[in-house]
């Protein structure tokens, strides 16, 4: 993901390393090391394995899982596969 491609608000919080005060943001995360927006995360890890995430929440992988597979099986009637 290239820098030119994050909104504004992102932006400002990368080149100012504060942390996003939105809340109400669907992009905002309760995760301050990475200025509690996903996109900045993606911008600076890149996309994380299952494994990862699992870390990052405290939670278990075999839940990380299953919530994949409940988003996946919502997405699939989405979009009708």
């Amino acid at each position: 993901m290239s820098k030119y491609n994050l909104p504004e608000c992102a932006k400002l919080c990368l080149s100012t390393g504060e942390t996003c005060p939105n809340k109400d943001c669907r992009m905002w995360i309760d995760y301050e090391t990475e200025q509690n927006c996903s996109l900045v995360s993606i911008y600076q890890n890149g996309a994380m394995t299952l494994e990862e995430v699992a870390k990052r929440l405290e939670v278990s992988f075999v839940r990380v899982s299953q919530i994949e597979k409940q988003a996946l099986k919502k997405l699939s009637k989405r979009i009708k596969i």
